[in-house]
């Protein structure tokens, strides 16, 4: 892996990167970097949380030409650098928020506690494994899935006020319940409820619903997106999908390079100075 971009010095220290490299610069060695250098690459903005205030990054991959799956799933734009950054993102989160959807297309298990992190996790007071936190308004789950059954952190389901009945017994039988909103759910409230479970350090794996409404709700903080080096065509989605258009600059905090694939990492820096 090789870092072309620096990334903000006042968001994290990363330094060094890589073995006999205290710069870290462009044109760094080609190594395979440790769990530790990602870690630290990818730390939330300790000024953010320790002010107990959320920080929400969002975690997406996407083709050159700008699709987010490939025949219905992002697993066949991924890498192996990229499954590693995506293990090291989940390890520094408290919880993960994805949506009902991406829950039944990708068959979302429970996430598992990692020994490697789980150390600086306890340090700082977080459970072994992040939460996964399910956004649906319509609680249109299947609740016997191990994501329910067999979580070492009960898994969290984010709903509506208005969701069927029968159905929110159901959930609530297997999970925590957060009512956000009134007919469907509201992604800001959502999010604020999270964060007053002290769940701060927030991170969304989509799908691009999700991630759409996020950045319509004004709640995307920041943007770890891998680019694979494929065009897919076809008619698969953009990584974030609204109904309405968003634009928003952000700045480059940094990017990696591995075999073709770019590992940028995107934030508002006005959150950051706040």
């Amino acid at each position: 892996m090789r870092r072309l971009l620096p990334y903000a010095p006042d968001v994290t220290d990363l330094t060094p990167q890589t073995p006999g490299d205290t710069e870290a610069g462009a044109g760094a060695a080609d190594v395979e970097w440790s769990l530790d250098q990602l870690a630290a690459a990818y730390a939330y903005p300790a000024e953010v949380v320790g002010a107990g205030r959320p920080w929400l990054r969002g975690n997406m991959v996407s083709s050159l030409d700008g699709a987010a799956r490939l025949d219905g799933l992002s697993e066949g734009l991924s890498s192996p650098a990229d499954k590693r950054i995506f293990g090291v993102l989940r390890a520094l989160a408290d919880v993960v928020i994805v949506g009902a959807q991406t829950v039944r297309a990708e068959g979302y298990r429970p996430a598992r506690a990692r020994e490697h992190f789980a150390a600086d996790r306890a340090a700082r007071g977080q459970s072994p494994a992040p939460v996964i936190a399910v956004v649906t308004a319509s609680l249109d789950l299947d609740f016997t899935l191990p994501l329910f059954t067999e979580p070492l952190v009960r898994t969290i389901v984010v709903t509506a006020e208005h969701a069927p009945a029968d159905r929110l017994v159901k959930a609530r039988q297997v999970a925590d319940v957060v009512l956000a909103g009134e007919q469907e759910v509201d992604l800001a409230r959502a999010a604020t409820a999270l964060a007053e479970r002290g769940l701060l350090r927030q991170l969304t794996e989509g799908g691009p619903r999700l991630l759409g409404q996020l950045a319509e709700a004004g709640r995307l903080d920041e943007l770890c997106l891998t680019l694979a080096p494929l065009i897919a065509a076809g008619d698969a989605p953009r990584i974030a999908h609204g109904a309405t258009s968003v634009a928003e600059r952000m700045e480059l905090l940094g990017l990696l390079e591995e075999k073709g694939f770019l590992f940028a990492r995107y934030a508002r820096s006005v959150k950051i100075a706040q």
